[in-house]
């Protein structure tokens, strides 16, 4: 297998992984045909927002009650509501119980460590590079990966037709759409394989997944074992949904931590796009502020949000992304040491189960409630639309 420039310690990483190695290269070239198949055929009909439309009522009510549904509507939909025998109800709809109760905590881990682990993909952060919408619209996108992650670790939300159900079908749709508007820009180098391939949604949901699991453990989360197999299964069963080729996904959270080893032993080291990502990550809530006192507020929360990404990185991670150093990072184990102490409590207090997922569903429905207000989730990028990416965009590309 020839990988493309992105990858830069192949030998290094055959002499640990092996075969494996070459065998993951193939899913670099690999989109998602179902899904292309359902965008393609929107865009070729004359009236798209009826056929997105369309999409919704069969993701709402079944293929079945779409009349003279496209033949590409048919498989894809046909594809999606066949359930895979591993999937077990019950595991799944308590597979987000875990980051429920772990409340705020995890959605510093979602965007402190997992969103900017995937920024540093110097490959897999071109699609959203070429977007303009990471850097653009920082603050958006975080709360759009938050309501989906919200509505995904809902109990009973993803049983076919279920509001989570129908969100990883939107996503998936949004990636087919994106993936064929990069084509049409000319800035993408076949060299780097096809935009939004397996390869790196993959990785993708592995963020989503033992990604989450080791960050909260690293803020003193405590997991218990049949926790986790629970979240492992429930991101398992959404990828599956969002198009994930089946070799690709782990049954368990040590496979998944195989596998991404194996995905980042091979890929490069970040590059000014991923920094520039990070930054505006990290820069969001500066966005918002339109009083002093609120840009005072932005930068306290910048300068921990900071702190968090230091520790949940770790430095050497961290210094390659330019991730600021502040004086906020000598609070976070003072957190830690609160964080470890509430879990050995809420194990041993009566109801300290129930205390925690009431105090995380708060947490949670006020995400939810805050972005109520934004524009409807998953909106194609305005950007590519008019096939004229931000400022930037076509240098940062390789050629």
């Amino acid at each position: 297998m020839t990988f493309p420039s992105r990858f830069t310690r192949l030998e290094a990483a055959r002499a640990r992984f092996g075969d494996r190695v070459d065998r993951l290269g193939g899913f670099l070239t690999r989109g998602d045909p179902l899904a292309d198949d359902v965008a393609a055929s929107i865009e070729a009909n004359e009236s798209g927002r009826a056929s997105w439309e369309l999409f919704e009522r069969a993701a709402r009510s079944g293929i079945g009650s779409v009349v003279d549904a496209p033949p590409s509507f048919r498989a894809f939909f046909d594809s999606v509501e066949r359930v895979p025998l591993w999937v077990d109800w019950d595991i799944v709809d308590r597979g987000g119980e875990v980051l429920l109760r772990a409340g705020a905590l995890g959605g510093i881990v979602l965007g402190c460590y997992s969103l900017v682990l995937g920024y540093a993909s110097p490959g897999g952060n071109k699609p959203l590079v070429l977007s303009g919408r990471l850097e653009q619209q920082a603050a958006r996108r975080l709360n759009e990966t938050a309501q989906f992650v919200r509505t995904t670790i809902a109990r009973g939300s993803m049983h076919p037709h279920g509001q989570g159900w129908q969100g990883a079908l939107r996503v998936r749709l949004v990636h087919a759409h994106v993936r064929r508007m990069i084509g049409r820009t000319g800035l993408w180098d076949d060299a780097w394989g096809t935009p939004i391939n397996q390869h790196d949604e993959a990785g993708t949901s592995l963020l989503f997944s033992v990604a989450v699991l080791g960050g909260l453990r690293r803020l003193g989360v405590r997991i218990a074992p049949e926790e986790a197999e629970r979240y492992v299964q429930l991101w398992r069963w959404t990828g599956w949904l969002m198009g994930v080729d089946a070799e690709l996904l782990p049954a368990s959270e040590a496979e998944g931590e195989r596998l991404g080893a194996l995905i980042t032993a091979t890929q490069g080291d970040p590059d000014d796009d991923s920094r520039r990502l990070t930054r505006a990550l990290l820069e969001a809530p500066l966005g918002a502020a339109t009083s002093a006192g609120g840009r005072r507020r932005a930068h306290r929360i910048m300068a921990m949000s900071a702190a968090m990404c230091r520790v949940l990185l770790e430095d050497d991670l961290a210094d390659r992304l330019a991730v600021p150093k502040t004086g906020a990072r000598h609070a976070v184990p003072l957190i830690r040491r609160l964080v470890s102490g509430a879990e050995h409590a809420r194990e041993r207090v009566p109801f300290g189960n129930a205390a925690a997922f009431w105090a995380g569903k708060r947490y949670w429905d006020g995400v939810v409630e805050r972005g109520a207000s934004a524009p409807p989730l998953f909106m194609q990028p305005q950007a590519l639309q008019r096939g004229t990416p931000f400022d930037g965009a076509r240098s940062s590309l390789p050629r």
